[in-house]
């Protein structure tokens, strides 16, 4: 993948975004060891400490080859925004060693390149009020109720977003769109970056995403899931991790192994191809490598 790329800026830090199981943080390490850098990571799940294996995660090994950060350093439990994400990565782009951020949260990149609205944290009561809804198939109605401009900014069949842009309403008076439009200058315009967005073939990326997935429960992840089935609830913020409803469902004998790999992998097929519309609709400026 890496001969693949021509006139890799010496200087300026490099973001690398694609579809789940597209080999981002291969090339991450890739470019790390050929010119130096540390990686830093932009995936809203991986940032949990609790799945490492089905989160894909760099391994150990991978981390005593290159520095790494924000990579599992947040409890399972906390409901951790694109705000703490930029708090926490914005201290490393000053640290003079350049980084390489890598992920396939298309949000966290936006952004970081063009600015996020300092909107005021989720009302606790709104937040129960909120999962609530959820749990009561009530989404649609909470979509009814975001006014037309978030709509449109949005996407409409993310229960996450959705919810999200409801409770920005409901909490502060203003829509998700009038906060974004007030939005204050990028920490890290995409000018000043060497981006690099990778465009993988369906077809080529969905035998990866299956074959990933066995190699996961090949490398631990029914392990994992046995640690973590005990305080198993499906409302965590970490409980989001592909795969991880279906291996707990495995353990408490409702799902077949067969039946939970089927599900996790069409699970992760249609999250890739949510990632792939976000990147499109959002991410034009970014330098194409087509794979494979």
């Amino acid at each position: 993948m890496l001969s693949s790329l021509q006139n890799i800026s010496k200087e300026l830090p490099i973001l690398i975004a694609g579809p789940t199981a597209s080999g981002k943080s291969a090339l991450a390490g890739e470019l790390a060891a050929k010119y130096g850098g540390v990686i830093v990571n932009a995936d809203a799940l991986q940032v949990f400490s609790d799945w490492r294996v089905l989160t894909a995660r760099p391994t150990a090994a991978d981390e005593t080859q290159h520095q790494h950060h924000l990579y599992g350093h947040v409890a399972g439990d906390f409901a951790y925004s694109v705000g703490h994400w930029l708090r926490d990565v914005t201290p490393l782009l000053t640290t003079g060693q350049r980084p390489i951020i890598v992920g396939g949260t298309g949000l966290y990149f936006t952004a970081l390149t063009q600015g996020l609205a300092d909107i005021p944290p989720t009302a606790p009561d709104i937040r129960a009020l909120g999962d609530q809804k959820i749990a009561a198939g009530e989404l649609g109605d909470m979509l009814d109720e975001i006014d037309p401009d978030t709509r449109a900014r949005i996407d409409t069949k993310n229960p996450v977003r959705i919810q999200r842009a409801w409770e920005v309403w409901r909490t502060t008076g203003k829509s998700l769109a009038q906060w974004q439009d007030s939005t204050p200058p990028p920490v890290l315009p995409l000018q000043n970056t060497h981006p690099i967005l990778l465009n993988a073939d369906k077809d080529w990326l969905n035998q990866r995403i299956a074959s990933r997935f066995d190699a996961m429960l090949s490398g631990g992840a029914l392990d994992e899931a046995r640690t973590n089935a005990p305080g198993w609830n499906p409302a965590l913020p970490s409980a989001k991790a592909i795969g991880a409803s279906q291996l707990i469902q495995y353990l408490a004998g409702t799902l077949s192994l067969d039946a939970a790999r089927d599900s996790a992998t069409i699970a992760t097929r249609q999250y890739a191809k949510r990632q792939r519309s976000w990147f499109r609709a959002r991410m034009a400026g970014w330098s194409g490598l087509n794979l494979p």
